[in-house]
């Protein structure tokens, strides 16, 4: 056998021993592409976490914002509400104290009248001339004056003679044992009671029948 041909067979093998380190290579080339694969998730799950926690949080600060911005805005309008009710009640007040002095005003109006009339009455009484028809008469007028102004405010007078007894309106003074009268009756008025449409001023002083 020539050298050319021993040369000839062992060219196949040298050829098959460089082809299976390349085969090899590839391999592993291919393997760690797999793997660099397969990791590239695990690596970006946690910036999609982070971002994911980052958007929750803007979240939640922008509804604690609104929260405090709707809770600053209930503030605003409860103190608002509690002033215009104090504003309410303070004209209400004045509106009533103004009614009350309105209403006094006027009936000192008419008392100066009456007032008047006494004055007059005690004038003639003192004259040594004095007619006491006259004083009597002008007495009556003055009395008749006094029930008109009185009228004119809705005061009446608590006269309750021969009616049943009531503690809202009487104050008994005594109890006696009288013919003709039931128990529990008004016999007799030591003093008038006066009322004010329907507030009591003055209960009726009275006797009652046992």
């Amino acid at each position: 056998m020539t050298n050319e041909q021993s040369a000839e067979q062992h060219k196949p093998e040298e050829s098959q021993a460089h082809e299976e380190p390349a085969a090899e290579a590839s391999v592993a080339t291919s393997e760690a592409g797999e793997s660099s694969t397969a990791e590239t998730p695990e690596a970006a799950a946690p910036a999609t976490s982070a971002q994911d926690e980052q958007a929750e949080v803007a979240e939640l600060q922008q509804a604690l914002e609104e929260a405090r911005a709707q809770a600053d805005d209930y503030w605003n309008r409860l103190v608002r509400s509690e002033a215009e009710k104090e504003n309410v009640r303070k004209r209400a007040q004045k509106d009533v104290d103004t009614a009350r002095k309105q209403a006094l005003e006027k009936l000192a109006g008419e008392l100066l009248s009456v007032r008047d009339s006494l004055e007059m009455g005690v004038d003639a009484a003192h004259q040594e001339d004095a007619d006491v028809e006259k004083i009597r008469e002008g007495t009556e007028l003055t009395l008749r004056m006094l029930v008109q102004a009185m009228e004119k405010f809705q005061i009446e007078e608590i006269d309750p003679v021969g009616e049943k007894f009531n503690p809202d309106l009487h104050q008994a003074m005594s109890m006696q044992e009288v013919e003709g009268y039931e128990p529990n009756t008004v016999i007799s008025v030591m003093q008038k009671g006066y009322r004010m449409e329907d507030r009591l001023l003055r209960p009726a002083l009275v006797m009652v029948a046992k």
